[in-house]
């Protein structure tokens, strides 16, 4: 069976993440280690669609694992989205004879995949992205550095904040999501979080866990703000309104995306690489690598779409508990 799969191709789409070099690194080196080709496919779907491809040998691999970013660059593709696109990337796999591809990226990359598997071209997927949205699996690339970048910045906000006894509004990314909001708002002891899970309320959610703060002594205020909650900026001018304090808004922004990746997300990224040449070098296609249970395992690529994530309640409980003291 393995010895049927000889040259496959590997992407990165959507939103890039540390780690996805590591990623790419183990894909081709676990590839060659099969006696299997690899080609890079630059531009995620759109490169697939042009043809925009690059030789990929163990030497064009070295060094990056600890480089942020992508280096087969990330970019996003309407005409992937329309039949015509995506037969267009079914031709491009056929005239370089891959007989299948390694997609790392989102949500979006996997329906991606999910539709390129249906023309018949074998695909695996890889969850990277920092907001750690994929519904399927507990981990995906570039979440531990993404949380870790956001956790380094406010810890040197929250230092000047006390000195000036002063309200900070730090703005993160997750617009449909507050996994990343929620960890690093629990990791810094903040005031307040807000993620677009749970209904915006300031009156509860900020100025109850303001006022209870003060009362209880403190004179610094954290508040952690998802993009997708409400605006980092409209929330510092309600808490100036309403409240009478004069905090300092940040947001950080795509400072989160970059950065060389932690040691937690090299290891994680190449143990999933390795995973997806393993699955199709078995000839198996239309599947998402996942990590589950402490385990990394692979998924009908439908079935982990169809699945729904939710904010650990367990999570949003201890939240609640430890703010506004």
């Amino acid at each position: 069976m393995e010895n049927a799969v000889k040259r496959i191709g590997v992407l990165t789409s959507g939103g890039d993440a540390p780690g996805m070099n590591a990623c790419i690194r183990a894909v081709v080196r676990s590839a060659l280690g099969r006696g299997i080709e690899c080609v890079g496919i630059r531009r995620g779907w759109s490169g697939l669609i042009n043809g925009d491809i690059m030789p990929m040998d163990s030497a064009s691999v070295s060094r990056i694992i600890n480089r942020g970013g992508t280096m087969l660059y990330t970019a996003r593709s309407d005409e992937f989205r329309t039949e015509a696109g995506q037969q267009r990337a079914v031709n491009t796999c056929k005239l370089l004879g891959l007989d299948g591809v390694v997609a790392i990226g989102g949500d979006g990359t996997f329906r991606g995949a999910q539709e390129l598997s249906k023309r018949g071209i074998a695909v695996v997927g890889i969850p990277g992205t920092i907001d750690e949205d994929i519904v399927c699996t507990d981990y995906t690339i570039g979440f531990d550095t993404a949380a870790n970048t956001a956790v380094e910045c406010i810890d040197r906000l929250r230092d000047t904040m006390q000195s000036h006894e002063r309200c900070s509004v730090v703005e993160v990314m997750g617009r449909h999501a507050g996994y990343l909001a929620l960890y690093v708002a629990m990791a810094v002891g903040a005031t307040a979080v807000l993620v677009p899970e749970v209904p915006y309320d300031f009156e509860h959610q900020v100025v109850e866990k303001i006022r209870r703060a003060r009362l209880g002594g403190k004179t610094n205020f954290m508040i952690v703000v998802a993009e997708g909650a409400a605006s980092g900026i409209a929330v510092g001018d309600e808490i100036r309104r309403e409240l009478g304090l004069d905090p300092r808004v940040t947001i950080l922004g795509h400072i989160q995306r970059g950065g060389s990746p932690t040691a937690h997300d090299r290891v994680m990224a190449t143990r999933m690489g390795v995973e997806a040449v393993r699955v199709l070098a078995e000839g198996r296609s239309s599947r998402v690598i996942c990590y589950r249970d402490g385990r990394i395992i692979d998924m009908d690529i439908d079935e982990g779409l169809r699945m729904q994530k939710t904010l650990d309640p367990e999570e949003l409980a201890v939240m609640e508990t430890m703010t506004g003291v």
